[in-house]
């Protein structure tokens, strides 16, 4: 199913049909700052166990996933007043912050170190799915399997067909990785440069 919503004002029947698709354990494609995610309800296991398949992807190496702000990310992972404070100034935005996990985190999100990755991006239609569901949202890319990253919903939608229950057409996205900074300890470390301006921890 395709579904095309507002990227500037997300129509709120339409969000809720999404996550009525994400509550029954389902796989969804939506747009965030960066690129294309391919996601679900973090709290799923049959769901998180579908796209470890579709990626084809390790489960030592656990997803990345979505909360819709600083006080959501709290709940999910142990933030000292450094990492709230750089988070404050650089979210909603292209940035995945490296965080210790909290209890609530399903034990399959989480490194052997017990590490997340946390994200907050500015896309109002993806903070709004996990606003609606009231659990963060798995994010990693959509990509061909040879790494090609896909950022138009319809050709996603023709490339996974009924592989994934909804793909959400929010317009074109920049198609570049988010930034990818460890605050682990509060010593900052960029493991990534991507999108967000990284100056601050160089």
């Amino acid at each position: 199913m395709l579904i095309k919503i507002n990227p500037q004002n997300p129509q709120l029947r339409l969000i809720n049909k999404v996550v009525q698709v994400l509550k029954r354990d389902g796989v969804v494609v939506y747009p965030t700052d960066t690129n294309y995610g391919i996601g679900c309800d973090i709290m799923n296991k049959k769901a998180i166990e579908r796209i470890y398949q579709l990626k084809q992807r390790d489960k030592s190496k656990p997803f990345s996933f979505i909360c819709s702000g600083l006080n959501n990310i709290s709940l999910y992972a142990k933030v000292s007043n450094y990492a709230y404070k750089t988070m404050r100034r650089l979210l909603p935005g292209p940035y995945t912050f490296i965080l210790e996990g909290s209890r609530l985190v399903p034990k399959i999100m989480l490194t052997k170190r017990k590490t997340a990755g946390i994200r907050v991006p500015k896309n109002n239609i993806c903070l709004a799915l996990v606003e609606q569901l009231g659990n963060p949202i798995i994010t990693t890319s959509a990509t061909m399997p040879d790494g090609n990253v896909l950022n138009d919903a319809s050709l996603i939608h023709d490339v996974f067909k009924h592989r994934i229950d909804v793909v959400i057409d929010g317009d074109i996205v920049p198609g570049k990785p988010s930034s990818v900074i460890s605050l682990i300890n509060d010593e900052p470390e960029v493991l990534r440069e991507g999108l967000g301006d990284i100056s601050i921890f160089v």
